[in-house]
């Protein structure tokens, strides 16, 4: 009985916990939407825009049109792939075609520089872009057509070394991909915004957007340094605030469109990205214990024996999850699928929950085919 009871106590403190971190998410989303952004202003450099490639994405040629239709007086688009039949040459080759009046170019990266293929692909594209404001984004990122303005009018700022940006998933209709679109919209970007509001900015950087001038790249010793590491868009980020450069959030919400992942596919890619996440912010990752509110909650009206005050937490708790859910995806992200879809919050935070305690359990990770182990923040390729 004591240790029921121990167990009880302490599953509530989790839930208190997570109540008050709920509540530090709704006041970020606030704050967040009431800073004040300076509109699209006159600084527009021309920039390279830097896309590393491997194998097809879902709505790829549709991603990479959308950075064709900018409105934007000078930018150039630089591709890179590292084998030589990617499938995803066919669709820049497209592209050219269809965008005859921009410089789109196509790097072949002959040089394996180490375990990380994106970015050994971007060390051997860089000498390939002629301007000195960059931004690099993944294949699959969908952008508005303010995107360039508004991204570089966060840069037009002399502190500030590196602007990201937040992003929203497009699902596609299988369970596991829903699930992934919700933890984007309602968990991670939450957990970005307030990690923004505790640490006065942001240290890190998304890899929907890294924009930044080609000098302060040069100064953490350029894509070189990174080559071997899994997070490479947070610590290209974290090395940049080393600096006393600022990150800087843009208020652009860009899209990716997500794979149909089967539920197990899902799992080994939250199990890779959790793990890459505990290996880069190790104290910060244990502090995620007090995000899984509906689960802690849960074992605590368990542990009560179904005691009237124990339901009345956990509804509390889901009342707070989910308008965490509202704020951040659908007032930030302007996420139409959050509604639709709310009702898998509780699975998707059980099973964020199970990922969680299983990233302390191993270094092994699989990414695009490959299988890796991973320590200290860096990727050791494993034989099959």
């Amino acid at each position: 009985m004591p240790l029921r009871l121990a167990a009880r106590d302490v599953a509530l403190l989790l839930t208190i916990a997570s109540a008050f971190y709920y509540l530090l998410c709704l006041w970020s989303a606030r704050a967040f939407l009431r800073r004040r952004e300076s509109p699209p202003s006159s600084f527009t450099p021309p920039i390279s825009i830097l896309k590393p490639l491997k194998g097809s994405d879902p709505e790829m040629y549709e991603s990479f049109r959308s950075h064709c239709l900018q409105d934007y007086p000078d930018y150039e688009l630089i591709f890179g792939v590292s084998d030589p039949n990617d499938p995803a040459i066919a669709e820049v080759e497209r592209l050219r075609r269809e965008f005859p009046q921009h410089t789109i170019r196509l790097v072949h990266c002959r040089e394996n520089l180490g375990a990380n293929t994106k970015v050994s692909n971007l060390a051997q594209m860089l000498p390939e872009a002629r301007f000195e404001h960059l931004i690099v984004n993944d294949s699959d990122i969908r952008v508005p057509a303010d995107y360039l303005r508004r991204i570089a009018s966060g840069l037009s700022d002399p502190t500030v070394g590196m602007v990201t940006c937040l992003y929203r998933g497009k699902a596609a209709s299988t369970l596991g991909s829903r699930l992934e679109a919700l933890g984007i919209s309602t968990d991670f970007c939450a957990g970005v915004l307030a990690a923004r509001q505790i640490e006065g900015g942001i240290r890190f950087g998304l890899g929907s957007t890294l924009a930044f001038p080609r000098k302060d790249l040069d100064a953490i010793g350029g894509f070189h340094t990174l080559v071997d590491h899994l997070a490479d868009d947070y610590e290209l980020g974290r090395r940049i605030a080393e600096r006393n450069r600022k990150v800087e959030l843009s208020k652009a919400v860009v899209e990716t469109f997500l794979p149909a992942y089967s539920l197990d596919g899902f799992l080994r890619h939250q199990l890779r990205w959790a793990r890459g996440v505990r290996d880069s912010r190790p104290r910060g990752y244990v502090g995620l214990a007090t995000t899984f509110g509906i689960v802690w909650a849960a074992l605590t009206l368990v542990l009560a024996w179904g005691a009237p005050w124990a339901w009345t937490v956990l509804a509390a708790i889901l009342g707070l999850r989910y308008a965490v859910a509202l704020a951040v995806g659908k007032a930030v992200l302007q996420d139409r699928q959050v509604a639709a879809y709310a009702l898998l919050i509780p699975l998707r935070d059980a099973i964020a929950f199970a990922v969680w305690l299983m990233s302390f359990a191993g270094n092994r990770v699989e990414w695009r085919g490959d299988t890796f182990r991973l320590k200290n923040g860096k990727l050791q390729r494993l034989e099959r």
